[in-house]
């Protein structure tokens, strides 16, 4: 489900880098279309939200921003910021930072700091609700023990861009979407049983998540709710509230939608007949097809394909 979420909402390729800030930086991020990352591979930082307190970065940690936030990052709190662009250097492929390991200079001066930067292009008109209830900064700070997959990913990212090989044109799109599920993941994994709410509550409960499962699935298949609940082992009445309860929506609702959320992907990204796509995601013609999604979207799905832009690279 937390790729689907994701799937749903990508346009384009992300993209990241390996990113030399100088030993005395401070940085205004404005906001983006998207969502963004920041690893820290050398040195600390400070990252400054939208709204709360600063947030200390040290070797490890990940920031990720879901929404695009605007943010400020800075070697100390005292920094003034300044445009992202006026302090940072991306270090090229197959380059090191400035060759010393130590944690100064032999000068004694601080090094500089040496992050890990990146960004997924989101399509926010079709937001899903599992990445609408993050919150705007996700900090997963470095701990012995914590996460070995996600510090698995982070290192194979790492040592992709760092040094370049063939396949690297494949690798790194791949890379950076097992990043985020991982990313994700691990922030669902940290929220207490006893305080989750809304999605993370959903993909905890049991019987919910299975209904989920199956939507996602088999989104073509005629469910009702009388089947979800039978796949969540619930009377049809209990699994309608707790579906609704923590998801939002209920069941069939949210069948619908997500659905359409499918549709809207195929006919973007893709040149599958109207036909084929109705198919897929469960409609039986092509005009019951057309007829739902001009309801949800006020217009037919050919229009729809004809006025987004095509997806690059």
């Amino acid at each position: 489900m937390l790729s689907d979420a994701v799937t749903a909402m990508r346009t384009g390729q992300p993209h990241s880098g390996r990113v030399c800030r100088p030993a005395s930086f401070g940085t205004r991020n404005p906001p983006v279309a998207g969502a963004g990352f920041h690893i820290v591979l050398q040195g600390s930082c400070w990252l400054f939200p939208p709204d709360g307190a600063p947030i200390a970065l040290g070797v490890g940690d990940v920031a990720f921003l879901p929404h695009g936030a605007a943010h400020g990052l800075a070697d100390s709190l005292s920094t003034p910021l300044v445009d992202t662009a006026a302090s940072l250097v991306e270090i090229p492929p197959g380059q090191d930072d400035d060759g010393v390991p130590a944690d100064q200079h032999p000068d004694g001066s601080a090094k500089p700091t040496v992050m890990l930067c990146g960004a997924y292009l989101l399509d926010r008109s079709r937001a899903h609700p599992l990445l609408d209830d993050l919150p705007e900064v996700i900090h997963l700070p470095a701990r012995v023990g914590h996460h070995p997959e996600l510090r698995a990913a982070v290192d194979l990212l790492g040592g992709e861009l760092e040094q370049p090989r063939p396949g690297g044109d494949a690798m790194l799109p791949a890379l950076l979407d097992v990043l985020l599920l991982h990313i994700l993941r691990a922030w669902f994994d940290e929220q207490p049983a006893h305080a989750a709410t809304g999605w993370a509550a959903a993909l905890r409960d049991p019987a919910v998540a299975a209904g989920l499962r199956a939507i996602h699935s088999a989104p073509g298949r005629p469910w009702t709710v009388g089947e979800l609940a039978s796949q969540a082992g619930l009377s049809r009445a209990a699994f309608a509230r707790r579906f609704a309860a923590l998801v939002g929506q209920p069941p069939q609702t949210y069948l619908t939608w997500w659905r359409m959320t499918l549709a809207t992907r195929l006919l973007r990204d893709g040149d599958a007949t109207l036909a084929t796509v109705a198919r897929k995601v469960g409609y039986t013609s092509e005009f019951a097809f057309a007829h739902a999604f001009k309801r949800e979207y006020g217009l037919a799905p050919g229009g729809f394909r004809r006025s987004v832009p095509r997806p690059t690279n």
